[in-house]
């Protein structure tokens, strides 16, 4: 079995939808991100995406990590060193 898991979207059966409260935006935040994340969905979406958007992803989830993470919370939980 692999390090990674994206249990909750398999899950969730709420609301999908932003601006409604906090609790609903965490879930569709949550939701979106793993859908994002599907290795097909990544597969077409990647090449097309512009050098700029490419970038802006990239910079966008190193900064929350860096944000919200300690060293060790990166390393663990990101980077899922053992």
């Amino acid at each position: 079995m692999g390090a990674h898991s994206h249990h909750f979207v398999e899950r969730y059966t709420g609301l999908v939808g932003f601006g409604f409260d906090r609790e609903t935006d965490q879930n569709t935040v949550r939701y979106y991100l793993q859908k994002f994340s599907d290795d097909n969905l990544m597969e077409k979406l990647i090449g097309r995406l512009t050098d700029e958007e490419l970038s802006e992803i990239f910079f966008m989830i190193t900064k929350i990590l860096k944000n919200h993470l300690s060293e060790p919370e990166y390393h663990s939980l990101f980077l899922k060193d053992d």
